[in-house]
């Protein structure tokens, strides 16, 4: 038998936007534990926003499980929170009641600053370093600094490691800013390693002394760009048949949607999505091949492929929660038919 080492991850009740939280147990197992070997466990609601204290106990219902590299016999345990029955689910989780589907794809582009003494990593004590430009996908000191590429490496190795789907890192346009990409079939399972890359991020920068700044526009009404969690999507039916009278039904749904989406697309948006800085305003909807300042972008290969494949929702925002985006964008979808441009293709 050998001492796993478990860490139980979970979202707190905070709002607008949950925090990650874990603690850590200790069980013996004869190899690298499945979820089912995995116990229910409680903790204080109260300290979480999850419950009061006079009846503060909550449960902790494993999900997902992966190895954590960074620990010698370690396991990241995905949890979604229970009421103390273990079965009824607390109101705060937000997974246990999202669409899903496993045909439905998502990739999320996770866009963040790192953050050190009040302000982004590289910003000068007064004033602002010079204009944005150089930063993306930027490569030497002046651009990046001395730190940020050993962090985000650090990440994807041990994102990798965890088996989690990490798609790729950048350098973004704002000094101190960068993006990881994360891709998952369905609804929950995107969801689960966007938040626990989330998690994975977060851990490593505490032996860096830095912060990671979620906050979609951290440096307000400024020319500096804001940080987004774009949402690339896709179901069987685009992939395999799509069509252009199906994709226009789509963004009809979407626009009829809008408020809807706007609702769930993370707090604050109001002051990213301006129109500026490759967004489009918060209050209209539009769609473009390859305009990156619509709400929906179109690639070019989309249309090549006569309307086939998988389309850019830009709105959602880095702080906003993957379960409740694709459960939106899952829903929206569904309201389109596909008898009628499945029989026409054929």
């Amino acid at each position: 038998m050998t001492k796993y080492k478990l860490e139980y991850i979970w979202l707190d009740g905070y709002t607008p936007t949950p925090n990650l939280r874990g603690k850590t147990q200790i069980k013996d197992y004869d190899a690298f534990p499945t979820l089912e070997q995995l116990p229910l466990w409680g903790f204080d609601g109260s300290s979480t926003m999850q419950a009061e204290g006079r009846s503060s106990d909550c449960v902790l219902k494993p999900v997902a499980v992966y190895p954590d590299p960074a620990r010698t016999n370690g396991a990241l345990v995905m949890c979604e929170v229970m009421m103390p029955d273990g079965v009824t689910p607390h109101p705060t989780n937000s997974r246990a009641t999202i669409l899903d589907d496993a045909d439905t794809w998502f990739g999320f582009e996770q866009e963040y600053f790192f953050y050190k003494n009040g302000r982004p990593l590289g910003f000068p004590e007064a004033g602002y370093p010079a204009p944005q430009g150089p930063y993306y996908t930027g490569v030497g000191y002046r651009n990046v600094g001395d730190v940020a590429r050993q962090i985000v490496e650090d990440h994807l190795d041990l994102c990798l490691a965890a088996g989690i789907n990490h798609e790729g890192i950048n350098a973004e346009v704002a000094k101190g800013q960068w993006e990881f990409q994360i891709f998952g079939k369905g609804s929950k399972k995107a969801a689960d390693e966007i938040w626990m890359a989330r998690y994975l991020m977060l851990r490593l920068t505490e032996k860096y002394g830095i912060d990671i700044e979620f906050h979609c526009k951290p440096l307000g009404d400024t020319d500096w760009n804001g940080s987004g969690m774009h949402a690339n999507f896709s179901t069987k039916f685009m992939r395999e048949v799509g069509g252009k009278d199906y994709f226009e039904a789509l963004m009809a749904a979407f626009e009829k949607n809008r408020a809807d989406h706007i609702a769930v697309y993370g707090p604050d948006n109001h002051m990213r999505l301006t129109g500026k800085h490759e967004t489009a305003s918060i209050d209209t909807f539009s769609y473009g091949v390859a305009d990156r300042g619509a709400s929906i972008r179109v690639p070019h290969s989309f249309v090549k492929n006569d309307y086939k494949g998988y389309l850019e929702d830009r709105r959602p925002n880095s702080q906003g929660d993957p379960y409740k985006i694709a459960s939106q964008i899952l829903k929206t979808i569904s309201e389109v038919p596909t008898s009628s441009s499945a029989s026409a293709a054929a």
